[in-house]
């Protein structure tokens, strides 16, 4: 005589399932918001790099226009 399994076993099965896949959403939901963390952290450091690269470009720019200009000034004196 085959014996199937009783109600309360198979209430237990659907809620442990019920369990695995809320825990999994969790789990997914959980690597997803350290993803977002991770790449919004090297967004930042990125900008911060690139805001100091721009800055340097403009001191040397003003630097440069400078010079160029005290050239000009002597050659100007000069002739």
């Amino acid at each position: 005589m085959a014996s199937t399994p009783s109600k309360d076993y198979r209430r237990r099965e659907r809620e442990q399932k019920k369990a695995d896949k809320r825990r999994a959403r969790e789990e997914a939901k959980a690597e997803k918001l350290a993803a977002e963390k991770a790449a919004a952290k090297l967004a930042a450091e990125e900008a911060a790099k690139q805001a100091a690269a721009d800055l340097e470009a403009k001191i040397e720019a003003e630097f440069e226009a400078e010079l160029q200009a005290e050239i000009n000034a002597k050659k100007k004196d000069s002739n």
